[in-house]
């Protein structure tokens, strides 16, 4: 039987995987789930999860993950079994990898149920695993950089849409959230925000509409396989989305399988980092709806 494929980025910059058929949806909860958000060595968010009756657990939210994963450590603490082989579409190539049935995982007031999980090192994830949008999809995440809080509701409980400035209605592809009326110094772009990475990842072709005006080093890109890639890396003075401004990127370059499999090979792509995202008072990407609510700090350019 074919395994089913799963795409996987890097760590620290990235972890993606598509959603896979058959999960339930989340139970609805009556109050909102406010966490505080602990940061790793790599600036990326971790908030308390538990599994089944466990826990807390840290684990990594990512916007830019289609399933939630677990550590193989974890997993043998939890004493859950493989069920089956998944194959894994990384940064730096494909691999094979070991999944477990979850029956249940909790976050604040929420409860996800039948999830199939991959499983991956502890120490290249970062944490003891990752909750994706497997576990998010219906939902609101809003996250408060200003006071380092995240959110996980519906709009209505989360007090609505008062306070932001900016609202970007996106495309849904692989349960991901595309933003496409976006420009990078005047080449247009399509984004996705991916609360897993720490820097901003683009595709080979936004790196050759760029060619001209930018150009820097290189670095290593990690997989949350453990395989590694070397990316080139650029610099851009302006990213627009809608009317908003996001200055000074850096972006790594890379032929990341991740975007073949979203279909944004052809045309420049970005995974929109956290370096660049810290920027803003306040983020609010609403699965349900497909828009995307920027809060801009004060006096910052539109």
């Amino acid at each position: 039987m074919p395994m089913h494929p799963l795409i996987a980025a890097l760590i620290p910059l990235a972890a993606t995987f598509p959603l896979l058929a058959g999960q339930e949806a989340a139970q609805p909860a009556t109050t909102v789930d406010v966490l505080a958000i602990k940061t790793d060595q790599h600036d990326r968010m971790t908030v308390p999860v538990r599994v089944g009756e466990k826990g807390p657990f840290r684990f990594l939210i990512d916007t830019g993950a289609q399933n939630t994963v677990l550590s193989t450590a974890l997993a043998g603490r939890l004493e859950l079994r493989p069920s089956k082989k998944v194959h894994l579409i990384g940064v730096a190539g494909t691999t094979e990898v070991d999944s477990v049935l979850i029956d249940q995982i909790d976050l604040g007031q929420r409860s996800f149920y039948g999830l199939l999980a991959p499983l991956l090192a502890g120490d290249d994830i970062g944490a003891e695993g990752i909750l994706g949008l497997d576990s998010l999809q219906g939902q609101r995440v809003q996250i408060d950089f200003r006071n380092g809080l995240i959110a996980v509701d519906d709009a209505k409980a989360l007090g609505g849409n008062k306070g932001y400035e900016i609202v970007v209605t996106a495309r849904r592809r692989s349960g991901q959230l595309i933003m496409t009326d976006a420009t990078i110094d005047g080449i247009k772009v399509n984004v996705v925000i991916d609360t897993g990475a720490e820097y901003s990842i683009g595709n080979r072709v936004l790196q050759n509409a760029l060619a001209k005006k930018h150009g820097g080093g290189t670095m290593v890109l990690r997989s949350v396989t453990g395989q590694e890639i070397t990316a080139d890396l650029g610099f851009a003075n302006d990213l627009k989305i809608d009317n908003m401004n996001f200055g000074n990127l850096v972006i790594a370059y890379a032929d990341a399988p991740p975007f073949a499999k979203l279909g944004l090979a052809v045309r420049p792509a970005l995974f929109l980092g956290m370096r660049d995202m810290r920027a803003l008072d306040r983020i609010a990407i609403d699965f349900s709806t497909r828009r995307i609510y920027f809060d801009l700090p004060l006096g910052t350019r539109r």
